[in-house]
């Protein structure tokens, strides 16, 4: 399985959402010429949908992270005899089910979009760790009630020898970060941080 830390799980996912939420919404304005002037218009025949542009950022960083918020400390400290895995409840397709159906429930009853853009963070974290090929752990408890066994060790150790001995671990975390500090260098420039903070919206 693919191994992320901070950067890749968080600025990747993050970056395709703010990315792709930009190149909406500057698809649903399109040229218009009326007479000899040209001005912007909203293109009714736009796919796009108004909740797309308002995802709230900061939900989506928590649950870009949350799997391994929940995994780490059960895996490496707290269940470890148990799990025996650092990659347990938290990187299930169960979880991540009831997380998607009280996200729906939520934007249905109160257009809230704050458990939605976490699930798209969860969502995201699963597949950048690919997952599918651990299908033991991804269906729990479909094969059976068990995690499979890993040794955790120290898992901050582990995560060092594998920076020292796995220079393709860079790439991702390079490629997030850059994500990361585009986000927030264009908040700053547009001073937009003070709204981000409060509202999570980007746009």
């Amino acid at each position: 399985m693919c191994q992320m830390l901070l950067f890749a799980h968080a600025g990747i996912p993050l970056g395709v959402a703010w990315l792709s939420c930009r190149a909406i919404s500057r698809a649903r304005l399109r040229p218009s010429v009326v007479g000899n002037s040209a001005h912007c218009t909203t293109d009714d025949r736009s796919p796009a949908r108004p909740w797309i542009t308002s995802l709230d950022y900061r939900f989506l960083l928590l649950g870009s992270i949350l799997p391994d918020i929940i995994d780490k400390p059960l895996g490496t400290w707290l269940l470890r005899d148990a799990l025996g895995n650092s990659r347990a409840f938290g990187h299930t397709l169960l979880l991540t089910a009831v997380l998607m159906i009280a996200a729906l429930y939520l934007y249905a009853r109160r257009r809230d979009l704050s458990l939605l853009s976490l699930s798209f963070g969860f969502v995201a974290h699963l597949c950048l760790d690919e997952m599918w090929l651990c299908p033991r752990t991804l269906l729990w408890p479909l094969h059976g009630w068990s995690f499979d066994k890993m040794d955790v060790g120290n898992w901050l150790e582990m995560v060092l020898t594998s920076l020292r001995t796995e220079p393709s671990i860079y790439v991702p975390e390079i490629i997030g970060g850059l994500l990361l500090g585009a986000f927030f260098f264009d908040l700053i420039r547009q001073g937009k941080l003070h709204r981000f903070l409060r509202s999570g919206v980007a746009h």
